[in-house]
């Protein structure tokens, strides 16, 4: 891994760090989740941004598969990385540890390491982070709305389902196909192997989020019992 690189991953587990404190400051009422919340989605947008820009053919945004990472990816791919080591070290000091969560996290460094180590696999490994950053928005707004007291509230359902409806689209059919192209090219293994673990990990997710929009929407229909 460049030196410059280094720097970036460096510099960027100090800056979130940093944001994470001014904005407990702003909000000092608020939960530890809600302030890390803020600070992921801020993560999200700014990592669907560099992603796309980082796309150097938009007719075939994973080409050119398996060559060296451009510049722009390599930004792209460092930013992330700092965000996730940040985000790991940050659910350690939160009461809640999500086991789920957590696995997401080594999968991700690890991949996003190798992928910085070896200097190849940018297109792809661009495009999937623009796959699994592209619903996070929503998914934090869910909860960031229940904190702010709109639980239950046709808001947050609205919320719920749109969540669900981008991550369906984007973790549940562009995920697979750049599984397979990730696959199918002269990858190292252990990017594969990466893609493959990020693709059972998003099939499980999306297991769950069905459980739960189902369970809202038949909470919904429900009649109101008579005070």
């Amino acid at each position: 891994m460049e030196e410059s690189i280094r720097n970036v991953v460096v510099s960027g587990v100090i800056s979130w760090s940093t944001a994470f404190v001014l904005i407990r400051k702003a909000f000092p009422k608020r939960s530890f989740e809600f302030y890390n919340r803020l600070v992921s989605t801020i993560h999200a947008v700014l990592a669907v941004t560099l992603a796309s820009l980082s796309v150097e053919d938009w007719s075939c945004p994973v080409c050119p598969l398996a060559s060296n990472s451009s510049p722009k990816q390599m930004k792209a791919l460092a930013v992330s990385l700092s965000y996730l080591i940040y985000d790991l070290i940050c659910c350690l000091f939160d009461k809640k540890v999500n086991v789920d969560n957590s696995v997401h996290h080594l999968v991700s460094i690890v991949g996003i390491g190798a992928g910085l180590a070896y200097g190849k696999c940018g297109s792809e490994m661009a495009a999937a982070l623009w796959i699994t950053e592209i619903s996070s928005p929503f998914l934090h707004l869910r909860e960031l709305l229940k904190e702010l007291g709109y639980r239950d509230t046709d808001l947050n359902l609205a919320a719920d389902i749109l969540f669900a409806l981008i991550f369906t689209v984007a973790r549940m059919i562009c995920g697979p196909y750049l599984t397979y192209v990730t696959l199918k090219a002269r990858n190292p293994l252990i990017i594969q192997a990466m893609a493959m673990s990020l693709q059972l990990v998003s099939a499980f997710w999306f297991y769950k989020i069905a459980r739960m929009v189902k369970y809202k929407l038949t909470k919904r229909s429900m009649p109101k019992k008579l005070a």
